[in-house]
């Protein structure tokens, strides 16, 4: 039940208690289902707001045995949806808006860190991400364009020249890239584990080795009792398939990482993230990597194949040709580091919605709250989720959360099985396949920018 050997459980420094399952049956006012970020975040809003509530949260397995304890350790204010997305499901003015609370929720994580004493390594370097071909420099330049036609200047994201990008990052071929302000780097299970020390201070009950295996109104039944409750939330992300009405409403996609040990001084000097950037290049096929308290490469990437039935199983933490591929990128970026060893390979699921827009909802009919489908940009967000969960539980009138437009929505399903194994590995083909032929063309993939549309970007 610990997870995987992960770089951030063996150089975790937060004390943990021991293991308690619940008890037995019980009568609560919000039952939590999920130790992760969000079922955390809304314990801890909903404690402060009422300090009255009893809450329980009820995890599977430990908390942050999920995405919340083995993510890339990006704080970020990415919001998977598009700004177009968005402003389709409102208007402009409420889209952006959307933006800058997600970029808000960055300095709030920061400031709850602090205020409560969580050692996380939080530290808001920003992120760079580099073209290195000349599709990518295409891209550089549109996504920066596309944010100033939104209204969003220098203080959202801009272009970086090569001299600009190369002075934050030394990775090979850079023809420019950009740089935004809005992320921070952490230690992602210290977060978790320290944010979980907080809510049990503040008299919130966390029963771990608990199996939900029904959310229903009013109840949530586990292998240890049913817990009678008026309000649930649902936050269970990539694990979401495994609740009983839930298997086609997230998709578990996994994601694998790798880390470095520690680099010598002479090296960091030849890489670079002096202020712990975290970077990344402008591939479809998404890459992510920080910079450690400890100085080393923590670095991240997507191509695991998505796994029938959505399953979700121990032995799909490990991939051995996407942790080689994911190795490989580290040595094309940062040739001189060529021959230093790993130390470290794992990897999680996370959770994509049909539309790849996450929501935070609360049907106050039946007391059933969710939040969710992150896409891998969870940290921050599911600290918003967090807030606009409270507010909508505890029914703040005039709430700016509850008018943002991914709250009180919900994705539609996605298609049975063969037709969701075969359309969810067709686009990872897809954005690998783009990615080679950008490299050897130097042209923008006609076939990825198409996909790209059609979700909304």
């Amino acid at each position: 039940m610990a997870g995987p050997a992960s770089l951030w459980r063996d150089t975790s420094r937060t004390a943990v208690p021991a293991v308690t399952p619940l008890p037995g049956a019980a009568q609560v006012d919000v039952a939590i289902v999920g130790g992760g970020y969000t079922g955390l975040w809304t314990a801890y809003y909903l404690s402060l707001a009422d300090p009255s509530l009893r809450i329980v949260v009820l995890e599977k397995n430990t908390v942050g045995f999920g995405a919340s304890g083995r993510n890339g350790g990006w704080c970020s204010a990415i919001f998977p949806a598009s700004m177009r997305k968005m402003a389709a499901l409102s208007d402009r003015e409420t889209a952006g808006r959307m933006q800058r609370a997600m970029n808000d929720t960055v300095v709030e994580v920061g400031r709850v860190a602090a205020g409560e004493g969580i050692e996380c390594g939080f530290q808001q370097g920003g992120y760079v991400s580099v073209a290195r071909n000349e599709a990518q420099w295409t891209r550089a330049q549109a996504e920066v364009q596309g944010w100033r036609d939104w209204g969003f200047g220098d203080e959202q994201i801009r272009l970086l020249d090569v001299s600009e990008a190369e002075s934050r990052v030394r990775i090979t071929r850079t023809l420019g890239g950009t740089f935004t302000p809005h992320c921070a780097v952490i230690q992602p299970l210290d977060l978790v584990r320290g944010l979980a020390n907080v809510v049990r201070s503040r008299g919130v009950m966390i029963y771990e080795a608990t199996t939900v295996t029904s959310i229903e109104s009013g109840v949530v039944r586990t292998d240890h009792g049913d817990v009678r409750a008026d309000v649930i939330v649902r936050g269970t992300e990539g694990f979401t398939p495994s609740i009983p009405g839930a298997k086609r409403e997230i998709v578990p996609m996994y994601s694998l990482m790798v880390a470095t040990e520690p680099l010598t001084d002479q090296q960091w000097s030849e890489v670079g993230l002096a202020s712990r950037e975290t970077f990344s290049d402008k591939r479809h096929l998404r890459i992510y990597g920080q910079r450690t308290e400890d100085g080393r490469i923590a670095f991240g990437g997507r191509g695991a194949p998505y796994h029938f039935g959505s399953k979700v199983r121990p032995e799909f933490d490990i991939d051995v040709r996407v942790h080689k591929m994911l190795r490989g990128i580290i040595f094309d970026m940062f040739p001189t580091l060529s021959g230093i060893n790993f130390t470290h390979e794992w990897g999680g699921n996370l959770g994509i919605p049909r539309d790849w827009v996450p929501s935070a909802n609360f049907d106050r009919k039946t007391g059933i709250a969710t939040a969710g489908g992150y896409v891998g940009d969870g940290v921050a967000t599911s600290n918003i989720a967090g807030r606009t969960l409270r507010d909508a539980i505890l029914g703040v009138e005039d709430s700016p959360l509850l008018e943002l437009p991914w709250a009180g929505r919900t994705s539609r399903r996605w298609e049975p099985e063969p037709i969701r194994w075969a359309g969810v590995n067709a686009v990872t083909a897809l954005f690998a396949n783009a990615d080679r032929t950008e490299v050897e063309s130097g042209k923008p993939s006609i076939a990825a920018r198409q996909f790209w549309r059609v979700l909304g970007h």
